[in-house]
């Protein structure tokens, strides 16, 4: 195309969304020259700066300080519990997002990013549609993401979803969970620790399908401990309001009478009203976005990344994609997104941290293995008297010696996971981490210091 043809556009880049994807293309196109758009119909920062990672974080975060306070009985500490105010958390929490919001505006716009207020519909495959108003672009790219859903049930409207839980009126002095992802078994630890009475259903016979199994296991039973009411092969037939309480009828013919159920069963592309009938683009069988290694879909000039191309859901990885996207297509550059090997946490009470491959994925793929696993009591619980024990495994490819999976369940998983990783990405072996130093005393040494292989 010639920079005449190119130039009869409004935009070189048009990006309906404006989440973590889609900020970080339109803002770094536009740091690389180009000419940006970008629509967005809700909240600038997409699920994870709203209604997703900060908000549930800075939750964890509040209710980890009860369990705090009665640990440091043990250490001396004598005071009792203060009492918990539901509004002056959830009040704060919003304080915070409103500064994250003008933070992100500010990302855009100082580059020179035109922000468009409504919800973007693809008229053809170089205009948008936004409230009426329309704009060209040479390039437009889908980075809206995901939404959570519902199964269909008598009196599933009565339940709320994650997008609703942060800014409840009235805090639940008993609440009921259904499903069993990483977002279900988040919010029980949050809301459990906050003091309400927590019931987690899910389906089927183990909860945090995806995980290591000795992880999914191990967590369960600390789960557990914490109090939460933990239930498998269970899930809900029906909903009913009575009065102001919630009566939850159960697949074993049982009911709850709860204050607030929350359905947390899983996510789906947010394509509705897109208007991707309107061009060649086309759906995977499971309804996200196909797209080839370019983020290219099958209409030339569209592009979609981030959750709505059904990759790992996470805002580090939508970040990475945005940036190889605006380098390809305005830097003048090759860049691609490596999808092995990829850390991720889970804000679970105790936390999850992994990176790398279960033992059933690396038993599949790389044959014959050694695994490495410890259990033990942290040692901060040795006096608080608190019973929570942490989990690490590692799973090592038994012909080249190279550690190939990473788990942990326990205190601060995550940021240990996160440092753990930059050794898995680089092809750590087994004799590179037993040549480790470890730091005394910290439960990270674990992962230094096991030798004897179980499995």
């Amino acid at each position: 195309m010639t920079t005449a043809a190119k130039n009869d556009f409004d935009y070189d880049l048009f990006v309906i969304g404006a989440g973590s994807g889609g900020v970080r293309a339109a803002r770094m196109s536009a740091s690389l020259g180009a000419r940006v758009a970008v629509a967005e119909d809700l909240y600038l920062g997409g699920t994870c700066v709203n209604v997703g990672c900060v908000p549930k974080k800075l939750y964890v975060y509040a209710s980890e300080f009860g369990k705090g306070f009665k640990d440091a009985r043990g250490f001396g500490w004598q005071s009792e519990r203060p009492a918990f105010d539901w509004p002056t958390l959830r009040d704060n929490k919003v304080t915070e997002i409103s500064r994250l919001n003008a933070i992100y505006d500010n990302l855009l716009t100082s580059p020179g990013v035109k922000i468009v207020r409504g919800r973007g519909t693809v008229i053809d495959p170089h205009t948008v549609d936004v409230d009426g108003k329309r704009f060209t672009a040479e390039k437009i790219l889908l980075a809206t993401g995901t939404w959570p859903y519902k199964p269909e049930f008598p009196g599933a409207d009565l339940s709320i979803t994650s997008n609703e839980v942060f800014d409840l009126e009235q805090f639940p002095e008993r609440m009921l969970i259904i499903g069993g992802g990483y977002i279900a078994t988040e919010f029980a630890g949050i809301f459990n620790g906050l003091g309400a009475e927590v019931i987690q259903l899910y389906r089927s016979a183990l909860f945090m399908r995806g995980f290591d199994d000795d992880v999914r296991e191990f967590t369960a039973s600390e789960v557990r401990k914490t109090g939460v009411d933990l239930r498998f092969n269970t899930n809900v037939t029906a909903i009913e309001k009575t009065g102001d309480k919630y009566t939850v009828t159960l697949t074993d013919g049982s009911s709850e009478v709860v204050d607030t159920v929350l359905c947390a069963v899983g996510r789906r592309p947010n394509i509705d009203g897109l208007g991707l009938e309107n061009t060649a683009v086309t759906l995977k069988d499971n309804g996200f976005i196909k797209v080839d290694g370019d983020f290219q879909t099958d209409e030339p000039s569209i592009y979609a990344l981030g959750d709505i191309t059904d990759g790992p859901q996470l805002t580090p990885l939508a970040l990475a994609e945005g940036m190889a996207f605006s380098y390809n297509q305005f830097g003048g550059e090759a860049r691609s997104v490596g999808y092995e090997y990829i850390p991720t946490a889970v804000f679970c009470q105790p936390n999850i941290g992994t990176v790398g491959y279960t033992e059933t994925e690396a038993r599949d793929k790389f044959g014959e293995l050694d695994i490495y696993k410890s259990e033990f009591k942290p040692m901060k619980h040795t006096l608080s008297g608190r019973d929570e024990r942490s989990m690490m495994k590692l799973i090592v490819e038994k012909a080249s010696d190279r550690v190939v999976g990473l788990h942990m369940v326990g205190p601060d998983a995550g940021e240990i996971v996160q440092g753990m990783a930059i050794a898995i990405k680089m092809g750590a072996t087994k004799a590179d981490f037993d040549s480790t130093i470890g730091i005394h005393p910290t439960a990270a040494e674990e992962f230094v210091t096991m030798r004897t292989p179980v499995g």
